[in-house]
């Protein structure tokens, strides 16, 4: 079995609320120098599949269909072994 690690992530430009909310919160508990703070979301999918390739082809197609609004949402991915 193989695992996809999806990391979905709003696009550079696109406002973050929720990342400026944690930077707030950092720097109101006394944390320093913090730029910005990019907030994103992680995905783990187990697949019953010892095949790369189509592991890779299922999960792009998982992101592009559901998994990220490719208006305002890029991802990226990695497989490793379950």
């Amino acid at each position: 079995m193989l695992k996809a690690i999806v990391t979905v992530m709003l696009k550079k430009g696109i406002f973050d609320p929720q990342g400026r909310a944690v930077q707030n919160g950092l720097e109101s508990i006394g944390f320093e120098g913090i730029g910005s703070v990019r907030v994103g979301k992680q995905i783990e999918i187990v697949l019953d599949t010892q095949d790369q390739a189509n592991a890779e082809a299922s999960v792009h197609k998982m992101c592009d269909k559901m998994l990220a609004n490719p208006v305002v949402e890029s991802y990226s991915f990695e497989i490793v072994e379950a």
